[in-house]
Order: C-alpha cells, then structure tokens, then sequence
C-alpha cells in the first residue's frame, strides 16, 4: 500500500488525505494545531459557506487569481459531487442569495465534525500538534519530520494554506517548505480584505454603514472597476462588500506602488440634473436651517459635514444662502467623493491570501509538482485565490480531492 503525508487538515487537506485513503493509499494527516479545521470553523461567519451553486465557467469567472488553472480540478470533483459527499454524510445543504451554498444547519461544526467521521472511518490516521520541520527527498521517496518522528511517505500532499488568520495554523510556514523543495514562491498579499485610507473623517463615519452606493477603483487616475451595494466606514478606512470586491485590485496595484483612489456616488440612482433638483428642493424646504441640518433627508446626519466639506461649503451657512456654484459642488460631491488608499489591513486579517506557489510550476491535471516528482499542492497554499461566496471552499475541495487521487494513484501511472 502506497504511503501518502498529507500536511495541513484544512479544507483542502481533509479532502485530499480523505480521497487518497478512498482510493486505496495509506495517508497519515498531520496538522500542526490542536484541532482539524479550524479556518472551517469561522468561514461564512461561522455558518461556513461550503460552495457555490454556479457553472463550472462563473466559478472560474470569479476566481481572479489563475482561475483557468482550475479547470481539471474543477472537472474532476465538482461542487455537485461536493454536496453528494456531504449528503451521503448526512450534511444536508441549502442554497441562498447569490448562490451560496450552506449547511441546512447555518453550523460549520456540523461540517468539521462530519469531515472528522469520514477520515476516521476511511482509515487515515491523523495526528494533531504535529508541525513538520522538514521534507527530505531519499532518491524517489521522502521523509517528512516533525518534533515527534519521521514519516515515510511515496508522495506528499502539501495543503498548509495561505498566511492569513495565522490562529488557525495558516501562518505561510508551508510556503518556506515548498521554497526548500526549489519551489517558487508568488509573493504573498492580502486579497479580500479591507482598505485603509488617508481621509481623517472616515474614523468619525467609524461603524456607519451604507446601502445601495457606488464605488469605483481608480488606479494611477484611471477608472478600473465599479460595483454598486453595501460599505461600511470604518476607524482605518473602508470595508464591507464591495470593498472587499474591489481590494484585490487596489492590494495588487498597491504591491507595485501604484496610486489607488476610491471616488463614492451616494446616489447612484439618480441623474446628475435629478439631483440637483432634488437638493433644489430639500435647500427650499428646509431654508432657514443651516446646512449641517438641511440634508438630513437626503443623507445619513454623520455624512453631511464630510460631504459639505468635500463641497468647500461651510456647515453652519443656511440652506438659503447656498449659491448656485455651491449646489452644484456639492450635487458633484454626492456623486464623486474621493478616498485616497493608502494601504491594506494586515494579511493576517484578509479573507484570502493571494500569491502562493507558482501554478507554472504545478501540473494541473494533477496537482504534482512539475519540479520535484511526488510532491502535491492543493489549496491557498497555491496562487490561486477567488472572491468570496464559496468559490475559495470549492477550489480548496477540488484540488485537494484531485491531488489526493493523484497521489494515491501514482504508482499506477509508472
């Protein structure tokens, strides 16, 4: 029997030790923290957000990060087959908004347990606080070494994620062994992850949140994406949906030195003319109070002394007195108000990482190291990352599932 190590019991890591076992090898999973899964545990605010209900082509689509690498993962375990395994283990699922797929349950616990049971039924031996110091290559075969002891193994797995929320054992210590091995290493970057930005007003909007708005990413003054729904401000800069949506690029363009900006439209709906009728009208009713008080009716009370600043309009004039030019200014403001980013939060704190081993140097149609014969990737120890709505769960099940097969099905192949 064909020994497998499989290094890391994430997503990735369970599936492709539970695929290898299944497939006839013999797999010892080593995980360097006290429990399997932990990352699992928190995904989907706790609820884990398993997969996503899309095509095989809008998964790839949302994958901004090599997502055509994933093609034959993809095609090999499916996130229909995903939620067939989860049935047959008696995790029932549900579909939501956007085609987030959950446990019918809202508990990642039930998920980790179910992972748990299967591993255990199938054989593969599993050892927790086992964090592995070395692989060494011994001709065709390795040993791999922890504090404890050293395994031998005909092909290993390596699936110890990324470098983001270091607590739950993800702390890129995966990628130095992958470097030791001659593997490249993509520099690593937070991606899916909030925007500090430079405006000292934002840390007075801290905890407002705001709805249906516009926000476009500007890079080097150019107009690079825009996305429409909910942001919320926060004491460093900027987070919520569709900044998250946007950070990818902005971490990317940052990374290279570029100038990153944010311009925010409040009023995405309505036409430039329309707003400006509508403040006509809201300044008429509202005449003799100052300005500070005379937009409540249009605009969030906290938002208006920034807005009215953005403007160059003085808070304490009165609505009446507004010139012409000023409502013009600030109908302008309304819909293009500047944030200048000037940095990420740290990449201990982003939902992905990105960067990671070079897919150049990784076989697809495997998951095997095209430098060193033996060696498996799968997962966000990859440089492969997806937005968020189950695409990064779907990629970590599928190459692990198909490094585990892989692996498991090597000695075959020779």
């Amino acid at each position: 029997m064909r020994n497998v190590v499989v290094i890391g019991g994430g997503c990735a890591g369970q599936m492709a030790a539970y695929a290898a076992q299944t497939a006839g090898a013999r797999v010892i999973l080593l995980e360097k923290m006290p429990q399997l899964g932990l990352k699992m545990g928190i995904t989907g605010k706790g609820r884990c957000n398993l997969t996503n209900a899309a095509s095989m082509e809008e998964l790839i689509r949302q994958t901004p990060g090599n997502g055509k690498f994933l093609y034959s993962a993809y095609h090999t375990f499916t996130n229909t087959d995903l939620l067939s395994l989860l049935a047959s283990w008696g995790v029932k699922t549900k579909v939501e908004r956007g085609g987030r797929v959950f446990p019918e349950s809202d508990s990642a616990q039930e998920v980790r347990r179910a992972f748990r049971t299967a591993l255990t039924k199938a054989g593969v031996e599993i050892h927790t606080e086992a964090s592995v110091r070395e692989i060494h290559r011994e001709g065709t075969a390795f040993e791999v070494t922890t504090a404890e002891r050293t395994w031998p193994a005909a092909a290993v797995i390596m699936t110890t994620g990324g470098a983001s929320y270091p607590q739950t054992g993800s702390d890129g210590s995966g990628h130095e062994l992958a470097k030791g091995l001659g593997h490249t290493l993509i520099p690593l970057r937070p991606s899916l992850i909030p925007l500090v930005c430079e405006e000292a007003w934002c840390k007075a909007l801290q905890g407002l949140s705001l709805r249906n708005v516009e926000l476009t990413l500007h890079i080097d003054g150019k107009a690079k994406q825009t996305l429409r729904g909910e942001m919320l401000f926060t004491h460093f800069g900027v987070s919520g949906p569709i900044v998250l949506r946007l950070s990818d690029a902005a971490s990317r363009a940052l990374q290279r030195n570029r100038k990153v900006t944010l311009s925010l439209n409040v009023k995405p709906a309505l036409a430039p003319e329309t707003l400006d009728a509508r403040l006509q009208r809201d300044l008429e009713k509202n005449h003799l109070q100052q300005m500070s008080n005379a937009l409540r009716d249009l605009l969030p009370q906290r938002l208006i002394v920034p807005m009215l600043q953005a403007a160059e309009i003085e808070s304490d004039v009165k609505a009446a007195e507004l010139s012409r030019a000023e409502r013009l200014r600030l109908g302008q403001a309304l819909q293009n108000l500047s944030l200048t980013v000037t940095g990420t939060r740290p990449l201990r704190e982003a939902i992905v990482t990105a960067g990671g081993i070079s897919t150049k140097e990784v076989n697809p149609k495997t998951m095997e190291s095209k430098i060193v014969s033996g060696i498996y990737f799968a997962g966000e120890i990859l440089d492969v990352h997806a937005f968020t709505g189950g695409y990064n769960l779907q990629a970590a099940f599928s190459t692990g599932y198909l490094a585990g097969v892989s692996a498991a099905g090597k000695e075959s192949e020779q």
